[in-house]
């Protein structure tokens, strides 16, 4: 997958913003990176849509920055200039995607039928914008298409907190585009704590974190199967004896002979395994790349995390 696109996938969630006045643009997108979202499709909607991503290009070389609501190739030319990585169209437009094309440009046109989707396709395209997505039939509307067009969606226009997770659980979603967290009053009264704390709410809503199970190092093969006994008997749980580890129910892996951590190891289940060790590798977090397990498109499906925490090694497992 390109490199921009890649990036797109593992932030998730893509802010769309239009912005009255340039001086906004930078603290606007340190508030999106604080809260999680280093990303913003900056929209031609407003006179200083190209200033603003100029500046933001320049001063936050960290932020995925791209031109939204292009209409045509004299407006694609001067976002590229700018230093727009990325060009989104309401529509499709041949021009303006042929142009991109030819420059190795990333450009998501606005495709909500099956005709644009087909000329999106064989212009070489892997990602298309679908756009108004919940006015258009939302994911089961994608999902009804999928089978026949084989392209990736980044949804636009109705998608927020509640329904994020229908968009993204879709494996043919490569993000999410959202204006919930930079709505016009909140970047006009310059509410960036706000921003920060929308964006994080929503990136915590994205990767679902929960608890999957406790393993514990025992031993040996008989002192976890002891454990294991002893716990299902007292809660009520089913024990299934694996080739490593004897798990009592879903709660507590009992592993057969130590393993990573000084205790045992937190099994933490996300959505998304590669989308969480982005998020996580923002805050600084680092990964045993030898623990890495992948399907078999390449997805990650299971890693430990380098640090252990009370003596337990803890590992990311996809819900």
């Amino acid at each position: 997958m390109n490199d921009v696109l890649q990036t797109a996938s593992h932030i998730g969630i893509i802010p769309v913003i239009a912005i009255e006045d340039a001086n906004n643009a930078v603290p606007l997108a340190r508030a999106l990176t604080a809260g999680g979202l280093p990303a913003a499709e900056i929209t031609f909607r407003t006179a200083a849509g190209e200033e603003s991503i100029r500046r933001v290009a320049r001063e936050c070389p960290e932020v995925l920055v791209g031109a939204g609501t292009v209409l045509n190739l004299d407006q694609c030319r001067r976002a590229l200039d700018a230093g727009a990585r990325f060009i989104v169209s309401p529509g499709y437009n041949p021009e303006l995607v042929d142009f991109c094309v030819k420059e190795g440009v990333v450009v998501l046109p606005g495709c909500v039928n099956a005709s644009d989707m087909t000329r999106a396709y064989n212009a070489g395209l892997k990602v298309v914008k679908f756009f108004p997505a919940e006015q258009s039939g939302g994911v089961g509307f994608l999902k009804a298409l999928a089978p026949v067009i084989p392209l990736n969606f980044m949804p636009t226009g109705g998608v927020n907190t509640k329904n994020l997770m229908d968009y993204l659980s879709f494996d043919r979603i490569t993000a999410c585009g959202g204006t919930w967290m930079v709505k016009k009053d909140l970047i006009e009264g310059q509410r960036w704590e706000e921003i920060t704390a929308i964006c994080k709410d929503a990136v915590k809503a994205m990767l679902g974190f929960t608890i999957r199970h406790v393993g514990v190092n025992c031993a040996g093969e008989a002192e976890a199967e002891q454990t294991a006994k002893t716990f299902s008997a007292v809660f009520g749980l089913d024990c299934k004896a694996g080739n490593s580890s004897i798990f009592a129910g879903s709660l507590l892996e009992c592993m057969k002979k130590p393993y990573l951590g000084k205790n045992g190891h937190i099994a933490i289940g996300t959505n998304n395994v590669d989308r969480a060790v982005y998020h996580l590798g923002l805050q600084g977090v680092s990964f045993n790349e030898e623990s890495r397990k992948t399907d078999a498109k390449g997805n990650t499906t299971a890693i430990y995390l380098q640090e252990e925490f009370g003596g337990f090694a803890v590992h990311l497992v996809k819900n």
